[in-house]
């Protein structure tokens, strides 16, 4: 990648103000595009992390700008793209990073549970990108889905693997529906990630402490990755999950 290709650009990252969202919306403004980022709630950590996330961005003389929304429902979602559209005037990149699920199994889910995992996972990214579509079609942009190795891997308290499966599919298809109103779609697939969740998920993958550290994903080369896909390096790659997480994948069975 050029250094400084996105200056001019606009970014939208869900889930942007803490973990990987964070990591990629820093990416993104270290390399010149303008970025916007969404929060579930109002109030809260997330907020302090947004409005610190926005301040580190502005010492770095960029801009970032953080949004309440709760992307399960369509009208929050069609205001935050509005906005967006009255803001910047553009959207280049629109990055689905928002995630939300129990850890627990699927056959104990309740049903407030198992309709919360849909409506945030999957229709909370469909709604993203139909709201963002008429932005992304005047600049050919990029959307760029992150999933994880839930999706093909089984794990006895991650739900959100079957949505994320779910999503995966979702990109394949847009990418061949989208691709004769010029935007592309492509995913990453992240490895094992040191954030928040993490500290739940060894509750429930056995060893997961025995895992060597040169599996561990950092956040930023999940960000880099998005990044790349973004890129104009990226033309050829089209309707893609791309796997981040060191080769961990490929050495399941020495564990």
């Amino acid at each position: 990648m050029a250094e400084n290709e996105f200056v001019n650009k606009v970014a939208m990252v869900t889930g942007g103000s803490r973990g990987i969202g964070a990591a990629i919306a820093l990416r993104f403004a270290a390399s010149g595009a303008e970025v916007f980022i969404n929060h579930r709630k109002a109030a809260g950590s997330s907020r302090a992390k947004g409005e610190e996330l926005q301040e580190r961005v502005a010492r770095m003389g960029g801009r970032l700008t953080p949004f309440a929304a709760d992307i399960s429902s369509r009208p929050a979602v069609k205001e935050m793209m509005a906005a967006i559209g009255r803001d910047a005037g553009r959207l280049d990149f629109l990055i689905l990073n928002a995630a939300r699920a129990p850890f627990k199994p699927i056959e104990r889910l309740l049903e407030r549970e198992l309709r919360d995992l849909i409506e945030v996972n999957y229709m909370g990214n469909i709604f993203c990108v139909q709201e963002a579509l008429p932005l992304l079609e005047k600049c050919a942009g990029k959307i760029v889905f992150i999933s994880s190795l839930g999706s093909r891997f089984y794990n006895p308290a991650y739900p959100l693997g079957s949505m994320k499966a779910a999503m995966e599919a979702v990109v394949r298809d847009l990418a061949e529906s989208l691709r004769p109103r010029g935007v592309s779609v492509n995913a990453v697939s992240g490895g094992i990630v040191k954030t928040d969740s993490y500290k739940v998920l060894r509750q429930h993958m056995e060893n997961l402490d025995q895992l060597p550290d040169h599996f561990i994903v950092e956040a930023e080369e999940i960000a880099d990755v998005a990044a790349f896909l973004c890129s104009s390096a990226a033309r050829g790659i089209c309707g893609q999950t791309i796997v981040c997480d060191r080769g961990m994948s490929n050495a399941l069975q020495r564990f």
